[in-house]
């Protein structure tokens, strides 16, 4: 006898259907929150990917015990450039790259990332606020030139028309940017070696020889006394083999000695010691040192062919560690030594070491791209390689780096 299927009541199939429909609705909602969580964490992490914009410069325990000098290049369009060229009315044009027909932006894009930890940004504002009532002098050549008009600026944006003033002082190779809301001056006095030379005019300076009054320091210095912040620098001038060093004054010149670059060097340094230790007030005054940088003057030294130099580069070298030919180890050793033992007197002078960091900058000069005083003659211009200038640098560009760590430098001092 057939058995008989039980009966499925309409209950019991609204029942069943509405379990497995919540079912269903269960899985759909999972599937959604699922698929919305994996978009939230998706944008989280390409928003950490995209280059943020760093905090204002604040001075931290962070940076304790951080190499700030060891590190790499990082491209960064979101913080950089820190201003524009046309908004800085105090760039000359042998640095006004863009000004002078520098199509390329990029070199202005990058920030130096010490390895272990973050250089805060430049913020014109506090740093300011930290100089009021301070006079920051830079002196030496025209590499330091060119970071004292980086600073200016970097500042200048902060000020206020009618409460900013740029001028030369009369009779003194010195130039003076005012910021009178807070009470501050940042100058630059030009001496490139320092001591008196035959190097002194702040424009007229082109000589094929070097020749430095050993004995004479006072001439510059009396301009420098009354600083509270000094930033030094002396490299450029020092590139010849041998030079002249004088004894009796310009106009009884007939007793010299012919010293090499090197020797030259440690004995200006030496009298620049004494002078440091016996006339500045080192409880008020905190005195920098900027290493030497680097002239990019031979491409073969990455890689490239021929007689190149820095000229239509437009990227840094990428290479750990680089280090092109035309930079002299020997002067930076000599510098380090002069250095330690000041300090071994009392006198702490902080090395502001831009050497490494520079070296990768073969991008970063003005080439041919800069105002020149003179008319180029049709041999010069046939070969642009010949007159572009792989010394100085681009404003803005790589100097603000420098016074980024020139001013980390300066807010751990005061901190």
């Amino acid at each position: 006898m057939e058995k008989k299927k039980p009966m499925v009541g309409i209950w019991d199939v609204h029942v069943k259907h509405m379990f497995e429909s919540s079912i269903i609705i269960f899985f759909i909602i999972g599937a959604l929150a699922t698929t919305a969580v994996y978009y939230v964490n998706s944008d989280e992490q390409e928003t950490s990917r995209q280059p943020a914009v760093r905090k204002s410069f604040v001075y931290d325990d962070s940076l304790d015990g951080c190499d700030l000098f060891s590190g790499k290049w990082v491209h960064d369009n979101n913080s950089y450039p820190l201003y524009k060229e046309l908004e800085c009315p105090y760039i000359p044009g042998e640095f006004a790259c863009g000004q002078h027909g520098r199509m390329d932006s990029m070199y202005q894009q990058w920030r130096w990332k010490p390895h272990g930890c973050n250089l805060p940004r430049f913020d014109a504002k506090e740093v300011l606020e930290k100089l009021r009532g301070k006079r920051v002098i830079f002196v030496g050549d025209s590499v330091n030139r060119n970071q004292w008009l980086s600073m200016v600026c970097l500042l200048q944006s902060a000020i206020p028309l009618g409460l900013k003033k740029m001028h030369k002082v009369a009779d003194a190779s010195l130039f003076t940017f005012k910021a009178f809301e807070y009470d501050a001056s940042i100058d630059f006095y030009w001496a490139p070696l320092l001591v008196q030379s035959n190097a002194d005019h702040p424009s007229k300076h082109k000589r094929s020889d070097r020749i430095v009054h050993i004995e004479t320091i006072e001439k510059h210095a009396k301009n420098w006394v009354n600083a509270d912040i000094l930033v030094f620098n002396s490299y450029l001038w020092w590139g010849t083999p041998t030079l002249k060093v004088l004894y009796d004054s310009y106009k009884d010149s007939k007793r010299y000695n012919i010293v090499s670059n090197h020797d030259g060097y440690r004995m200006v340094l030496e009298k620049w010691s004494n002078w440091l230790t016996t006339h500045v007030n080192h409880t008020r005054t905190r005195s920098y040192f900027m290493s030497m940088t680097a002239t990019h003057q031979r491409g073969t030294d990455w890689g490239m062919q021929g007689n190149g130099n820095c000229l239509n580069e437009t990227k840094p070298v990428m290479t750990d560690l680089f280090w092109e030919s035309g930079s002299d180890l020997q002067m930076m050793k000599i510098l380090e030594l002069s250095l330690s033992k000041l300090k071994a007197r009392g006198v702490n002078v902080k090395l502001v070491n831009i050497t490494q960091l520079t070296q990768y900058r073969k991008d970063g000069h003005p080439s041919i791209h800069r105002l020149f005083y003179s008319t180029l003659k049709a041999k010069q211009l046939s070969n642009p390689s010949r007159y572009a200038d792989c010394t100085h640098w681009c404003l803005p560009g790589v100097p603000d780096v420098w016074n980024e760590l020139l001013v980390a430098n300066i807010f751990q001092g005061l901190k």
